[in-house]
């Protein structure tokens, strides 16, 4: 009875009673292919339930065991959380979502726009933390806004149409963040809650508009969600269904509305489901169930539905046509390969297997060192989107309201990349690419040990030209691997250096070299010992993560500042053997005690990021240290600017074991790793 009898007591703060819906709906067809899974790690024995997707994870509704309790209900208060989503969309550890929107009552469901700095939530009716009531002495729900700050949200706003005498809750923005859908139980409904729409006009939100009959029935309808296909989600046990709450779809894209379904089987059940919300490319989600199996009375589930949900409508795409030119001669290219990837709002591909990792020597701190996400050449990124004709154009299929990297390389050219975005009628700019001859030869190789030919990653290269003298400084990547482009007629001299190992040289040449385009070279260095292999990384070797931030007061990892736990995941992969410490800092602002056991929660906020992706907990150890270690002169009774202090809120790796086993196979001929 956990949903419904909640859903019930947020209305009127008091336990309800249990009304099945008749059996009999007009179902869409159940879904022969889409999996559910119990999130486990976050579900208790509680209530938890309305996930709203935000940032890298999710933000729902549950209350803890001890605390504050309602005394109209018994329980303690509804809060909002945050869990952190691996790489596979299951959330992880808990934490409390904030500090500023969690008051002493009641928060319920969220809904956030698209950029992720406003926040549309439910709440008790209060002011200034002072709970308000109807002339009865009840308080009804409200719905507030928030906008994102520095340090937490702030700019809390009660929305203009909520009143004393009723209530409003269970606020959805639209994707394009005109309309505002929630649920109410105003005078003038259909039954108990019905749902309504208000939209942003002149700088405000409109009168609210009932949905009509042919959504809200004489019992209840709530916990709305709107797809980017603009099909309406809501819950309801007022429409013919398969137990109490139901899930239910309506589109509602057009001037004219379509026909409410049930989702049927394995979104229903015969308990309660609800607070549904879609991905936008409609093939995975999350929803609230107190179906049977759970851990507690409502539960939250993702699912996945590789094929996509019959009635979503296919994402709108522009048309966009690049044109690629010889810049020399003013010519068009045919076969010229066309790569395109969606940026997220930091400017990245959302894919860790298109970046390279680099281990390089800090320049402000020195001692230390820093990890760098290097993106990988064009042909790593998998296979060509689509190859200009002989126009040399080639056409592409693109998303509105999207960032995109643009990569075109052909043989005998350098590569351009070109970032543009996307509006509601195409790209912003034109995609006209001029390629430059390379006139140059390619040279690729590996840097390896001249024992058992193990490559040996981040080498310095010195590329002495016997042309003009000239010196080029390289380095190898992770994996020992290097790429240089040698000017044609000269002959070179590689020099390979690295800390445990004499340096080693090799030469090549182009002179008189016509047909080919590419060369191979590797290095070979030597080292000073044995174990210097098993130690690729010197024990006590000290990263710091420099593009992992964390907001003042918060153990949570902001979206797009985790690039080097990536990174540090992929280093932790490569070398098995590896076991580190994580140890957080935080700034001088709050109290020593305080900020002891914030940098510690920081620090298992980082080690839980590395769980999710595999790494094993014993080989992770964290530390926290407060703000006994600044990097600069910011401690107590400074006034710092924001930058100064966020240098100080850090994570640092130490390296306390790697031994690496030297593999060695045998093949005719010799050995070779």
């Amino acid at each position: 009875m956990g949903s419904r009898n909640l859903f019930l007591s947020l209305v009127t703060l008091a336990i309800g009673a249990v009304v099945n819906a008749q059996p009999g709906a007009n179902n869409v067809p159940p879904e022969q292919d889409v999996r559910i899974f119990n999130t486990s790690r976050i579900n208790t024995g509680e209530l938890e339930f309305c996930p709203a997707i935000y940032e890298n994870g999710l933000v729902y509704v549950s209350r803890y065991k001890n605390g504050p309790v309602d005394p109209r209900t018994g329980v303690t208060y509804f809060e909002l959380f945050y869990a952190e989503l691996d790489p596979n969309g299951m959330p992880g550890k808990p934490a409390s979502f904030s500090t500023e929107i969690n008051s002493a009552y009641h928060e319920g469901p969220v809904s956030f726009n698209r950029s992720g700095d406003r926040i549309f939530f439910s709440r008790t009716n209060s002011r200034n933390g002072v709970r308000r009531a109807d002339g009865k002495g009840k308080s009804g729900l409200k719905i507030y806004e928030a906008s994102r700050g520095l340090y937490d949200w702030e700019n809390v706003q009660e929305l203009p149409f909520n009143s004393d005498d009723f209530t409003c809750f269970h606020p959805a923005l639209s994707p394009d963040e005109s309309k505002l859908y929630f649920a109410s139980n105003r005078p003038g409904g259909y039954g108990g809650m019905d749902l309504y729409m208000v939209e942003w006009q002149n700088g405000g939100w409109s009168v609210p508009i009932n949905l009509g009959p042919e959504i809200n029935t004489s019992k209840n309808e709530a916990f709305p969600f709107v797809h980017e296909s603009g099909v309406l989600f809501f819950a309801s046990d007022g429409h013919p269904g398969l137990g109490k709450l139901d899930l239910f779809m309506i589109d509602v894209s057009g001037h004219k509305w379509g026909q409410v379904y049930n989702l049927g089987v394995p979104f229903n059940s015969q308990e309660d489901d609800l607070g549904l919300v879609i991905v936008p490319d409609g093939i995975s989600g999350y929803f609230s169930s107190s179906r049977s199996g759970g851990f507690g009375q409502d539960d939250i589930y993702m699912f996945k539905a590789p094929a996509g949900l019959r009635g979503l409508q296919p994402t709108t795409y522009l048309n966009g046509v690049v044109s690629v030119t010889d810049k020399s001669v003013s010519r068009r290219l045919a076969g010229a390969s066309i790569r395109l990837f969606e940026l997220n709002k930091d400017g990245l591909i959302d894919d860790d297997e298109a970046y390279d990792l680099e281990l390089l020597t800090s320049e402000s701190q020195p001692g230390e060192m820093v990890m760098k996400l290097v993106r990988k050449k064009d042909e790593s990124l998998g296979s060509p989107l689509a190859a200009t004709d002989r126009n040399g154009e080639a056409f592409l299929q693109l998303k509105p309201e999207k960032e995109y990297l643009l990569l075109v390389s052909k043989p005998g050219y350098f590569s351009k990349e070109l970032t543009f975005e996307t509006d509601e009628l195409g790209p912003n700019q034109p995609l006209d690419v001029l390629l430059d001859l390379t006139n140059c030869i390619t040279l690729t190789g590996k840097v390896k040990s001249d024992r058992f030919e193990i490559p040996v990653g981040n080498v310095d290269i010195k590329l002495v030209n016997s042309c003009d003298g000239s010196v080029t400084n390289y380095r190898s990547n992770i994996r020992g691997e290097y790429e240089i482009c040698l000017p044609l007629g000269c002959d070179f001299e590689l020099l390979g250096t690295k800390p445990g190992y004499e340096s080693g040289k090799t030469q090549v040449t182009t002179v008189r070299l016509r047909g080919s385009r590419s060369l191979s070279a590797d290095l070979m260095i030597h080292p000073t010992s044995d174990a210097i292999l098993r130690e690729p990384i010197k024990e006590g070797t000290i990263f710091v993560l420099e593009n992992i931030y964390y907001d003042f007061n918060k153990s949570a990892i902001r979206k797009g500042a985790a690039q080097d736990l990536e990174a540090l995941a992929q280093l932790m992969e490569r070398y098995p053997s590896l076991q580190i410490e994580l140890g957080a800092h935080t700034d001088s602002r709050g109290t020593e005690a305080y900020n002891l056991d914030l940098s510690l929660r920081r620090a298992e906020s980082a080690k839980e990021f590395l769980l999710q992706r595999g790494i094993a907990d014993d080989r992770v150890r964290t530390v926290g240290y407060g703000e006994s270690q600044p990097r600069n002169h910011c401690v107590d009774g400074v006034e710092c600017t924001d930058e100064e202090y966020r240098l100080n809120r850090r994570t640092e790796v130490k390296v306390l074991n790697i031994d690496e086993r030297i593999k060695v196979s045998f093949e005719e001929g010799g050995a070779s790793n």
